[in-house]
């Protein structure tokens, strides 16, 4: 089958590679869409990051060329022996967490937080980039026929959004900016939208994603024309009770910590290339707090319970629909030129 493999930065080939087998425990699957996520242009720009380059990872005993994608839906084509939960024709989406189960963290249930993480098309075990993928029985969760396959691949992008509004500080009724409105700050949008948002503040230099930002209900601000920290505390009336800082630029992190009130709270979503320095005053002057999120936990059946209601619309955050031949040209690299495109998808 044909899959795309990281080899290196800048280096990521579709290869032809063997079609799984499908183990006990094993659910195979059709890959029907798979997105770009943000973490894949990281290791594509600058990684490895979470790729496993010179040894293999703990958990898969794989290490580079790995397959990418974790941001997928498909339809089951076989199941291993043992398997339980679904069967062959079942539509569904993959929670792609590897965690040992036997950590401290593992052991309190955050297996997000696992000693050894890693994530199906980052640390190998296969990815959605491929035609077939086949993964543990416990990592799959069915779509109903309401939740297109399109949208289904949104399943997991989103999980990392309404996970970090409920691990926030965020209560119904609250103030909320969000800085950075790509495929992820769109669907914190809708997360905090969801949950009972009065007001919604969102920062972006680009004018396209400001729109999207706009259509969802936002209140969209172009750093570029106002001093967004001081318009937000003038539109807040002394700031936002919550910041999600989604853009992972080191500047922006103490524009987010500036934007919010005494006690409020900044949730850092992003993953960082570089190390990003503020002043600890900005915290400890007005008891603010700071709060991080890595993936999700125990997530993924309220997303898809939101997406039945209308919520995390494809229609809304996918851009750009290509074949996996032209992922790369069309894909990754059309992506790092450009911020005009939400969210690539692709399709076999």
């Amino acid at each position: 089958m044909q899959a795309l493999r990281w080899h290196g930065v800048k280096d990521v080939r579709v290869d032809d590679i063997a079609e799984p087998a499908t183990l006990k425990g094993k659910v195979k699957i059709k890959v029907k869409w798979c997105g770009i996520c943000g973490s894949d242009l990281h290791e594509y720009a600058a990684g490895p990051i979470f790729i496993p380059q010179n040894s293999p990872h703990s958990l898969t005993e794989e290490k580079a060329p790995i397959v990418m994608g974790h941001e997928f839906s498909g339809q089951v084509v076989e199941v291993g022996d043992g398997v339980t939960k679904c069967e062959e024709g079942d539509r569904v989406v993959v929670e792609p967490i590897f965690a040992c189960g036997t950590c401290t963290a593992c052991k309190q249930g955050k297996y997000n937080l696992c000693e050894q993480l890693g994530f199906l098309g980052l640390a190998g075990g296969g990815g959605g980039f491929s035609e077939y993928v086949t993964v543990d029985e416990h990592m799959v969760h069915k779509i109903p026929d309401t939740v297109s396959f399109e949208q289904g691949a949104l399943v997991e992008p989103a999980a990392v959004a309404l996970y970090a509004v409920r691990q926030s500080q965020f209560n119904v009724g609250d103030q909320a900016v969000v800085f950075g409105t790509g495929p992820i700050g769109l669907l914190v949008i809708e997360a905090l939208k969801a949950s009972g948002a009065s007001k919604i503040y969102a920062v972006e230099l680009s004018t396209e994603r400001r729109q999207r930002a706009e259509q969802l209900g936002a209140i969209a601000l172009n750093p570029a024309e106002v001093n967004v920290v001081e318009e937000i505390q003038r539109l807040t009336d002394g700031g936002a009770d919550v910041s999600f800082e989604v853009t992972g630029v080191p500047i922006v992190l103490t524009q987010a910590i500036e934007s919010t009130k005494l006690n409020g709270q900044t949730m850092i979503v992003s993953i960082f290339e570089k190390e990003a320095s503020f002043q600890p005053n900005l915290v400890v002057m007005r008891e603010r707090n700071i709060a991080g999120i890595i993936g999700y936990r125990d997530i993924f059946p309220a997303v898809i319970s939101l997406m039945n209601q209308g919520y995390f619309s494809a229609e809304t955050l996918v851009t750009k629909r290509i074949g996996l031949h032209d992922i790369v040209e069309q894909g990754f690299e059309a992506l790092m030129k450009t911020n005009c495109n939400i969210k690539c998808d692709t399709t076999k």
